[in-house]
């Protein structure tokens, strides 16, 4: 008789077998996903902003090669521009100006030249020209531009400080530390600063400023420092009195210093003498008006 092979029980066995590695398989992906999610959920991004990184970074490769292909192939003006075309397709061109550090100044001065550079593909975008246009500003003393990717441009700018009031034959003018003006004053916003005056006073104001720091006492009673001749100081007190000083930063310095001691003795200040000239060495000569010139002791004595 006949004996019939029945193969069924080794089919079942392969296809558990084969059901086992699938659902190993399934598991093996949802742990990984599991996996990728928490690590992506760790990251302090949102999903636009990887994509953005995302795409930075491949514009980036994409243009290091191609500018790499173009240079060596001796045409790197056209790669620049074709590259520019693909980054603006890109949406990398500028549509936002951000601008910090600007407090005293108009900052629409700021936009003028920043926004001539708007919908420009972001290669093209020259940051060392624009930041030479906007030192060339009267209150900017410092810029720095910088790109935003994917399409802003960050300009914070280092304003100058005010320090004096530059007086001209016409108007006054708001100076800073270094003599550089800033923009015309009105007579009353200028009231109770320092003005200055004289035909090249402006390139002095460094060293009236150290030769009032030589008297810290008197510094905040100096209204007006004119510049006399191109060689020496006049400087006018709020009490309308005025002391001639000689020549020379360190005679003058010295003066200064004499006289401040005077001052705390005698309280020359306030009085009525309307000119103390200390022009000579040694000498302090005080003239009151409808009255002959006298001479003061230096040293202390009248």
């Amino acid at each position: 008789m006949a004996s019939t092979i029945k193969r069924g029980g080794r089919n079942v066995r392969r296809s558990a077998a084969a059901s086992k590695r699938a659902a190993t398989t399934r598991r093996a992906k949802a742990r990984g996903g599991s996996m990728i999610d928490g690590a992506m959920a760790l990251l302090p991004f949102t999903e636009e902003q990887l994509h953005r990184i995302f795409m930075a970074i491949i514009l980036g490769g994409a243009v290091a090669l191609a500018w790499f292909v173009a240079s060596l192939a001796g045409v790197p003006a056209m790669a620049q521009h074709q590259l520019a075309i693909i980054a603006s397709d890109a949406g990398f061109e500028v549509r936002r100006v951000q601008v910090t550090g600007v407090d005293r100044m108009n900052e629409l001065k700021v936009y003028e030249r920043a926004l001539g550079q708007r919908d420009r593909p972001m290669p093209l975008v020259d940051l060392a020209a624009l930041r030479e246009e906007l030192v060339e500003l009267p209150w900017v003393k410092d810029a720095r531009v910088s790109r935003q990717l994917p399409d802003t441009l960050v300009i914070d700018i280092v304003e100058r400080t005010p320090h004096a009031v530059l007086k001209r034959p016409d108007r006054l003018m708001l100076i800073d530390e270094s003599g550089e003006e800033l923009e015309p004053i009105s007579a009353a916003n200028a009231k109770g600063m320092l003005t200055v005056a004289g035909p090249g006073s402006s390139k002095q104001i460094a060293a009236l400023t150290g030769l009032l720091q030589a008297a810290p006492a008197l510094k905040p009673q100096v209204s007006e420092a004119e510049w006399i001749g191109n060689r020496r100081w006049n400087l006018t007190f709020k009490t309308g009195q005025v002391l001639a000083l000689p020549e020379g930063d360190k005679q003058a310095s010295g003066a200064l210093v004499n006289f401040a001691r005077l001052d705390g003795v005698n309280r020359l200040l306030g009085g009525k003498v309307a000119t103390f000239d200390m022009r000579a060495p040694e000498r302090i000569y005080m003239r009151i008006p409808g009255r002959e010139a006298r001479e003061l002791d230096p040293k202390g004595g009248s």
